[in-house]
């Protein structure tokens, strides 16, 4: 990889060793065993060259432009110049060229779905994530991500919620605990469930789930400071900030919509975790059309 894109990659969160091997993975899927673009190979003579640009199809915000400039190079090598690519984070209107790319074009159109993919769908995470940072602007809350992210993608989904201007929960299960309805039943009730993972993990940070207000009491007594609130209509997550008083940070989770957002916010929680900005994300439109063959 070139220097230059994995400083990049650091500066942004990611392990550039770890973005490498997923890129590969993803040649291999139209590469298999170092097998041809069989269509390209047959069309394009080998010393043609081009240009092709990027392109938005849909307004939104662009992620995963950097991942995508490493897919080209790991086709191409130096061949390949990359211009006018806009930052990750950027918004953009439908027909905008968020990135130029030239060089041999059989390498072109071999790396364009594995380079599309990769960007698609980070910028729909990214799209996503800003329009619900969009509906909470004036208020106190900020939209988490959740878990619920696609086998192997975590850290790239992850990254794209910052792009579009969102907040990271844990990512695995050891940086945090996360105590919810099944471990308080096996526990026995939040307080005992939140004073084991306390005496076990002194060191972890702690948030436990809560389902009704008499819960929400429990755990400010026992010195509980971070507290999700599942599940629960406005005016009771209202009454949940008032009994707090700042004692807690209040995440709001559970059956939450975008179109519901700004009033869940005003009710003055600190967060809203959304598992759909990652679970079951529409890619933004991105395209990749040549302009010289």
């Amino acid at each position: 990889m070139r220097a230059d894109l994995r400083a990049e990659l650091e500066e942004a969160g990611l392990d550039p060793d770890a973005v490498l091997a997923h890129v590969r993975a993803g040649l291999e899927e139209d590469l298999p065993g170092g097998s041809v673009d069989v269509t390209s190979t047959s069309t394009i003579p080998a010393d043609a060259r081009g240009q092709a640009d990027f392109g938005a199809r849909a307004a939104g915000v662009v992620a995963g432009l950097g991942i995508a400039a490493v897919v080209f190079h790991e086709v191409l090598g130096d061949d390949v110049e990359i211009t006018d690519r806009l930052p990750d984070g950027s918004r953009v209107a439908a027909g905008d060229v968020v990135m130029r790319v030239a060089g041999p074009t059989r390498g072109l159109l071999t790396a364009e779905r594995t380079a599309l993919n990769f960007a698609s769908h980070l910028s729909g995470v990214a799209t996503a994530t800003a329009a619900w940072v969009d509906a909470l602007a004036g208020t106190r809350a900020r939209v988490l991500d959740t878990r619920k992210t696609l086998p192997g993608w975590r850290a790239l989904q992850k990254y794209a919620v910052r792009c579009g201007g969102g907040v990271n929960h844990r990512f695995g299960l050891s940086d945090m605990a996360m105590v919810k309805d099944n471990h308080v039943i096996a526990a026995g009730g939040v307080v005992a469930a939140y004073d084991a993972v306390r005496s076990a993990h002194p060191g972890v940070p702690v948030e436990v789930e809560v389902t009704d207000l008499d819960q929400l009491r429990e755990l400010l007594d026992a010195g509980c400071d971070r507290i999700l609130l599942d599940n629960m209509d406005s005016p009771t997550m209202a009454e949940a900030v008032r009994i707090t008083s700042g004692r807690a940070s209040l995440e709001a989770s559970g059956g939450l919509t975008l179109a519901r957002a700004r009033e869940v916010a005003q009710t003055g929680v600190d967060f809203i975790s959304v598992g759909a900005l990652t679970h079951s994300v529409t890619v933004l439109d991105l395209g990749m059309d040549l302009q010289d063959v």
